[in-house]
């Protein structure tokens, strides 16, 4: 399989191919590994019960994949990556600073994903646990440098086999008398864990919306907004809420599920356990992929806006990956054995950032501009977007800031988070930006000749 040549620039029509169908199997098997099943394991560990943690998981799932599946939408329309469309919201160069914060909030999860599945490699191919994140971090850097049409095809696959093994685990589970414990000792209705369940699942989903584009830039640009984003939400959405109710299900039965998900998940089949682990391994080493090649997406876009550079050699992608891949690594290898904090806090501190940025994205594409940029200029600084927005940026800052009384973290708890028993700082980070850069720019007009053809 060729690897492929484009990266931040715009995918020209005639390079276009494709339906909005394969959006479903690469976000459903997105979610179909390991890594989603921790997050549903977080409220049973918490102390609430099965049925309020299954509740909290939908509510979350449901809210957070509407931002998804409405960025995702941008990339049959403008056929560029999805962080080089913030440049018109927050200007050319200006865009770099959320997106610093995105850079860092993958590198984390790429490295979080290295310290879930190290157990199950050193099962599957006995070595050290720093070889073992070491090896996944590698076979990460491979696949992603090959890019776009490797990424949908492994989708593909994993979406049939991961299903499988999921539809498997829970069947099994439920066939075992006493695995399933709906009201287990210590385990009742907790208001700041089911906010933290709705927060955390929400979080989880939001998670996608900086690089979600990246993936659906490559399809025609005459399939519509409709399809794009209900192919995606239903992938997302039906994939993350599986895997995190059976999560959840299985927290109440296997005592040590957070700490070597693929493992407990495997020994469930018994004497296939081997093959199994192997293809539960192969789950996670998609997100992984994901993150790594958004990652690097991000990164160039942030650098490319000082340069006024439109494309990225081969050679630049493979040394710009490889950096990144390893400091992911390192991040794996020095946190892996204080992974639970760790996991919990970026989960919800990813939130601080994501939700301002998309709900300035999404206000801005839908409401304020309907679609209409010039994406010549988005590659040019001294084009229509300028450097700098500072009224973009300063709504950015001003919503972050707000926050702060609402937060709740391992090491901060902010006053309104004391009180209420639970962080709800995504309430004021989705409503305040939102209406802030809808007020502050409602009266703005797209040029005449930058307009495109209407959403």
């Amino acid at each position: 399989m060729d690897i492929e040549s484009r990266s931040i620039e715009f995918i020209p029509e005639n390079e276009r191919y494709g339906d909005a169908r394969r959006l479903f199997t690469i976000w459903f098997s997105a979610n179909m590994q390991v890594t989603t099943l921790v997050v549903g394991t977080l409220g049973v560990a918490a102390g609430l019960s099965l049925g309020w943690t299954l509740v909290g998981i939908i509510i979350g799932t449901m809210i957070g994949t509407i931002f998804m599946a409405g960025h995702s939408a941008q990339g049959p329309h403008l056929g560029i990556p999805q962080m080089i469309q913030s440049r018109a919201q927050f200007g050319v160069l200006g865009a770099g600073i959320p997106l610093l914060i995105v850079v860092l909030s993958y590198i984390l999860f790429t490295a979080a994903n290295a310290v879930v599945m190290r157990d199950s490699i050193k099962s599957v191919f006995p070595m050290t646990d720093n070889e073992a994140i070491i090896v996944f971090g590698a076979a990460t850097l491979v696949i992603a440098y090959v890019g776009y049409e490797l990424i949908h095809k492994m989708g593909v696959l994993m979406s049939a086999m991961s299903g499988l093994i999921f539809a498997g685990a829970a069947y099994l589970i439920f066939q075992t008398p006493g695995a399933v414990k709906w009201n287990a000792e210590g385990s009742h209705f907790v208001n700041g864990a089911f906010m933290l369940v709705v927060a955390q699942s929400a979080s989880w989903t939001l998670g996608f919306g900086p690089y979600v584009a990246d993936y659906s830039r490559y399809l025609p640009k005459n399939i519509s907004t409709r399809e794009t984003f209900w192919y995606s939400y239903l992938g997302n959405a039906i994939g993350a809420m599986l895997v995190m109710m059976l999560g959840a299900v299985l927290a109440t039965g296997i005592a040590d599920i957070t700490k070597d998900p693929g493992t407990g998940v495997a020994n469930l089949f018994g004497d296939w356990s081997r093959p199994v682990l192997f293809f539960i391994v192969l789950g996670v080493l998609e997100i992984n992929v994901l993150n790594l090649y958004s990652a690097y997406m991000s990164t160039a876009t942030i650098f490319t806006g000082f340069r006024g550079m439109v494309r990225v050699g081969r050679l630049t992608k493979l040394v710009a990956m490889t950096v990144i891949a390893v400091l992911a690594t390192i991040i794996a290898i020095v946190t892996q054995y204080k992974f639970n904090d760790y996991f919990s806090d970026i989960l919800v501190a990813q939130i601080y950032v994501l939700v301002p940025w998309s709900a300035i994205n999404l206000v801005d594409f839908y409401l304020v501009r309907h679609g209409q940029y010039s994406v010549k200029d988005m590659y040019c600084e001294d084009g229509i977007y300028g450097r700098y927005n500072i009224k973009t940026l300063f709504i950015f800052l001003v919503s972050i800031l707000l926050q702060l009384p609402f937060m709740d973290l391992s090491f901060y708890h902010g006053y309104f988070a004391i009180r209420i028993g639970a962080d709800v700082s995504w309430i004021p980070s989705l409503l305040v930006p939102a209406v802030l850069y809808y007020f502050a720019n409602r009266r703005h007009v797209v040029p005449s000749e930058v307009r495109l053809k209407p959403l």
